[in-house]
């Protein structure tokens, strides 16, 4: 039985010198957590991809972690190896907020300064226990890890200027971190052993999908989307790099993946509609016809956070919309909740193709399995049963990674049956409404004329 016993919001912070991460706010909700508990075996730490923190000689943060929406990151072909070269090393899409690029974006003297360099999950980890370390799905995620010799790229490092000594070595999930530290023990009232994730929240999710075989695909579906399939190794093609695919290291081998911009669009809009819940806004929007409008949610300029635009997120829809033109908050939603459906199916679509494999039907986890609207769309644009389910999907795929640790599970296989059983999913049936091609082929229209514009 699973039992939420805390839960707390992760808040950027709006900073003179730009977004960063309010880390110490994490930490004391962490161990706010801890105690909340009781009395546990274990405890593992994920969070998200791509940013770090630099620590200096006496141990402390030198200033609060950036946010990879921050404006600072340099276009990527600046000053760093070409794309193609890039992906070859790192299987990833060369995206510019890609720690690689967040580096390079780092004032010299920073960079002089730190002696170590600790992802997310990995600085949370210190705090706790006072020790350090890489955990591999998280170093996998930041464009300086070689894919081929699964360790840091240290030629690479060397290219760019960046210094050696402050990457950590990389451990696999399933080993041991270390006890809490004396005060934090102290604080939290018990001794609890931190064990090394899939410390990207992703690689959890997807780490728990239920599936029976390996013919499926997966979006694991919050704030972004992640849409792909699971390969025994990389795919390291033109063809993949052309599509926008990435290569990440997970449980069972790679997840090969495409980003998709995921339910921030929508959540940006609702900042700008206080009182309105989620569940009474999607039920609204599931009234209204399907398809009016939609966008390409592919678009890089609904990246950044939607106070950039006068009037918000909702104004950048607006102005990028084909078809009829929103303007109730059910109606963006209806709109963002379609696009969005349509962006899996292209990616589901494009994972097929330039993997060279068929499935049969598509694995939803994470936040986004608890929206109808949204499985039961992203059912017919693919054309697919759509299985959603586990919600907590991370969360449930940390708890497994903890129990194959401690020997309770044998493995990846029989944990994914285990949450078949224990956690059943929701299972939709696509529409057959030719409706959804047409409607693929407008947003194409509307990648094409982003392409060239």
């Amino acid at each position: 039985m699973l039992r939420e016993v805390h839960r707390f919001a992760n808040e950027p912070l709006r900073l003179p010198d730009g977004l960063h991460w309010d880390i110490g706010g994490l930490y004391r909700e962490i161990c706010r957590g801890l105690t909340a508990a009781g009395p546990v075996r274990s405890a593992g730490i994920d969070a998200w991809a791509v940013d770090y923190g630099l620590i200096g000689a006496d141990g402390e943060l030198l200033g609060l972690p950036y946010h990879y929406r921050d404006l600072r990151t340099p276009l990527p072909g600046r000053n760093a190896p070409d794309a193609r070269e890039l992906f070859q090393r790192n299987g990833l899409a060369d995206l510019p907020f890609n720690t690689i690029h967040q580096l390079r974006a780092e004032p010299d003297h920073r960079l002089a300064a730190a002696e170590h360099l600790l992802m997310i999950p990995d600085l949370l980890g210190y705090r706790l226990t006072g020790r350090m370390g890489a955990e591999r799905t998280n170093v996998s995620t930041t464009g300086l890890y070689h894919i081929g010799d699964r360790d840091w790229d240290y030629p690479l490092l060397r290219r760019i200027g960046l210094p050696e000594g402050i990457f950590e070595p990389i451990s696999d999930p399933g080993t041991a971190l270390g006890s809490l530290r004396e005060p934090v023990r102290a604080s939290v009232g018990r001794d609890v052993e931190i064990v090394r994730v899939p410390s990207h929240d992703t690689a959890s999710a997807v780490a728990a999908v239920p599936a029976a075989t390996d013919s499926f695909a997966y979006i694991s579906c919050g704030t972004w989307s992640l849409v792909g399939v699971e390969r025994p190794t990389p795919l390291l093609s033109k063809a993949a790099r052309a599509a926008g695919f990435t290569n990440e290291s997970g449980v069972t081998g790679f997840r090969y993946l495409r980003n998709v911009m995921g339910l921030w669009l929508l959540q940006e809009c609702q900042r700008e509609w206080p009182g309105l819940d989620t569940a009474t806004l999607c039920a609204q929007a599931a009234e209204l016809p399907a398809l009016s409008s939609l966008v390409d949610v592919g678009d890089p300029d609904f990246l950044p956070p939607g106070s950039r635009t006068p009037g918000g997120m909702s104004a950048r829809i607006a102005a990028r919309c084909d078809g009829t033109t929103p303007h109730t908050p059910a109606e963006f939603a209806r709109c963002i909740l379609d696009s969005l459906a349509l962006g899996h199916a292209r990616a589901v679509a494009a994972a097929v193709r330039t993997g060279g494999r068929d499935v049969d039907r598509v694995h939803l986890v994470g936040g986004g399995a608890r929206n109808d609207l949204l499985c039961r769309s992203t059912a017919s644009a693919c054309g697919l049963p759509v299985a959603a389910g586990p919600v907590e999907a991370t969360a449930v795929g940390n708890l497994l990674s903890q129990a194959i640790t401690a020997g309770a599970l044998r493995g990846w296989q029989a944990a994914r049956q285990l949450v078949a059983v224990a956690l059943p999913p929701v299972q939709y049936e696509p529409s057959g409404d030719p409706a959804w091609r047409e409607a693929a082929e407008r947003v194409a229209l509307l990648e094409q004329r982003r392409g060239t514009a």
